[in-house]
């Protein structure tokens, strides 16, 4: 089992530096990478940062845009996240998150091609170097920035158009979990997961991502991890804060609670 992990995203006022070194105080022992953070400090820095501190990475954060939604072409898109492969390999990250891009003016199905001609190319590169692809669906509020993909089925056929085994899913709780029924389908989904973001909300999502403190929304954290966990998921909870109410926090004993709550969810979910 991997354990527990803190997104970057989490801390978002923090540097890269005060992420890794703040988070080894705190007893975290995995982290998911964010790309501008470790940018801003320098990726080989970063790295050595990371060995020195004993810091697994459980995800790289992020590679995608291929619609061109965010201005890049096709392939400036491409060669960024072909780039990213590199990174994450080095950072001997379990995954690199992929985002297709919103649709923008395709239609479904040019936006799909584009995407699936995206992951074919980056599928044997990653392959090669031991990093697995993590695509991420996202509740239709705040999809439309960062991907087309609102649907699990929809999202589990590309990755069988492309390769399942290159290619994973993200399951991100504050998503995934505003249906109930997603309870029904985590046996379905856990041969095809990469990552478990774990995120909470108090609200029904209205656009903006507005996390909440784990524990205090209204998603079944408990019954999503015992559910994956029994199905057999032995990969990173990485925990995903963000929003309003995340930004204002004190964010040393955010990290420590969080930990807390999530290890104790997993525990709960084992026993």
């Amino acid at each position: 089992m991997r354990g527990v992990s803190i997104n970057e995203l989490s801390t978002y006022r923090w540097s890269f530096e005060e992420d890794v070194t703040r988070y080894a105080a705190a007893g975290v022992q995995a982290i998911g990478v964010w790309r501008q953070k470790l940018s801003d400090y320098g990726e080989e820095k970063g790295g050595e940062l990371l060995r020195e501190h004993g810091m697994s990475v459980s995800n790289l954060l992020w590679a995608g845009g291929f619609t061109g939604g965010d201005g890049r072409t096709f392939c400036e898109s491409l060669e960024d996240a072909v780039e990213a492969v590199r990174l994450a390999a080095d950072l001997e990250s379990d995954c690199l998150v992929v985002y297709s891009g919103g649709r923008g003016g395709h239609t479904g199905n040019h936006a799909r091609r584009l995407f699936k001609a995206a992951l074919a190319e980056l599928a044997p590169l990653a392959s090669d170097l031991g990093v697995r692809l993590a695509v991420e669906p996202m509740h239709e509020s705040c999809a439309r920035d960062w991907t087309f993909l609102t649907d699990v089925d929809e999202t589990l056929e590309i990755i069988e158009d492309v390769d399942p085994v290159s290619v994973g899913l993200v399951f991100d709780s504050y998503h995934l979990g505003q249906q109930r029924s997603i309870l029904d389908r985590v046996e379905e989904l856990v041969p095809y997961l990469a990552v478990v973001h774990v995120g909470d909300c108090k609200r029904p999502l209205d656009g903006e991502q507005n996390r909440c403190p784990l524990g205090e929304g209204q998603i079944p954290l408990r019954e999503i991890l015992a559910a994956l966990k029994s199905s057999g998921y032995g990969g990173y909870f990485d925990i995903e804060l963000i929003g309003a109410e995340i930004e204002v926090a004190d964010y040393d004993r955010l990290i420590v609670e969080s930990k807390a709550i999530c290890e104790q969810l997993v525990q709960m979910a084992c026993a």
